[in-house]
Formats: C-alpha cells, sequence, structure tokens
C-alpha cells in the first residue's frame, strides 16, 4: 500500500475499532497489536514487492540487453564503448540476481501477503462477529478473547515459519547439520 493509502486505512480502521463495543483496555490492545501488525505486515508487504520487481526487472532486461549489443560487433572507438556498457549492465544484472538470491524478496513478499490477509481476514470476521470462529458470539466483548488468541496463533505462525526458512537456508548453505536447527547445546 502506498504511505497515502497505509494512513487512511489507519484511520478508517482506527474509526471502526472506536465503534465496536469494547473495554478501552480491549481497544487500546486491538489497536496496537491487531492494527499495528496489519500495517507493518503491509509496509513489509510492499518494500519486498518493490525490491523483488526492481532486482527481476534489472536480471531480465539487462539480460536481453547483453547479447543484444555483443551481437552488434562494432568496431573503432565506438566498440569500445560498448564493452564498457555491455560489462557494467552485466555486473548490474550479476548483482541484482546475487542480491535477490540472497534476500529473497519474492518469498518474504509472497510469506507476508499471506500473513496479511491472515491478519486482516480475522479482523474482519470479528468487526463482523462472523465466520466459524464469531457468529456464536453476540457482542465484540464477548468475542474479543477468541479473537485475540486468534491473532496470537496468527503470530506465532508466523514467526514460526520465519524461523523454518532461515534455519532451511542455513541448512541448504551447509552451515549446519540436518536437525540442529535451533538446538542448544
Amino acid at each position: 500500500m502506498p504511505e497515502t493509502l497505509v494512513a487512511d486505512s489507519k484511520e478508517d480502521l482506527q474509526n471502526l475499532i472506536g465503534e465496536l463495543d469494547l473495554s478501552d483496555l480491549q481497544r487500546r490492545s486491538l489497536q496496537t497489536r491487531w492494527l499495528d501488525q496489519v500495517l507493518w505486515m503491509e509496509s513489509r508487504v510492499n518494500r519486498s514487492q518493490t525490491m523483488y520487481y526492481v532486482l527481476r526487472l534489472t536480471t531480465i532486461i539487462g539480460g536481453v540487453i547483453v547479447p543484444a549489443l555483443v551481437s552488434l560487433r562494432l568496431g573503432g572507438g565506438t566498440g569500445a564503448t560498448v564493452g564498457w556498457v555491455v560489462f557494467v549492465i552485466s555486473l548490474l544484472v550479476a548483482i541484482s540476481a546475487a542480491v535477490e538470491g540472497l534476500f529473497r524478496f519474492g518469498e518474504r513478499w509472497r510469506h507476508y501477503r499471506r500473513t496479511s490477509e491472515l491478519l486482516k481476514s480475522e479482523g474482519w470476521q470479528f468487526f463482523q462477529l462472523s465466520g466459524p470462529f464469531y457468529d456464536r458470539y453476540n457482542s465484540h466483548a464477548e468475542a474479543y478473547r477468541t479473537f485475540a488468541a486468534r491473532v496470537e496463533d496468527i503470530s506465532r505462525l508466523e514467526v514460526e515459519a520465519y524461523i523454518t526458512s532461515v534455519a532451511r537456508e542455513k541448512q541448504e548453505k551447509g552451515d549446519e547439520k540436518p536437525g540442529e536447527a535451533g538446538s542448544e547445546g
């Protein structure tokens, strides 16, 4: 989400939260835990998506341009200039591919998007008192404990998925033997 959209969404959601039949503590907790988590995830989604597209486009476009320039076979001073251009573009392609491979912005983008959508879906079901976990409640105050527990479950699963991903990366790079992820000792 662009920054203005995030600010608008935050204000709209804060207003919506303000209208729920919740205690002040529950309302503040909803804003500081759920809403802040959703907004943080959305910012990560946007940053990761942007980086992924910039790096991938650099790799793809540069990968197409280099062979085209090499095939021109220009001589003289122009050939030397083209050689340097090819060198610089090749370097950019290699760097962008390496950075994407290291930081895995595409995987991060999808991970953050999934978690963000889970949190938002949970919030909308809570606001509407609908879905399998909230339709049995008559008020938001009654449903709040279930909502808080479910948000914490989503957050815990997100952290576990991230830690598993980091452990998998270490194992793939040979930094650790199978079964040693997170072991103490």
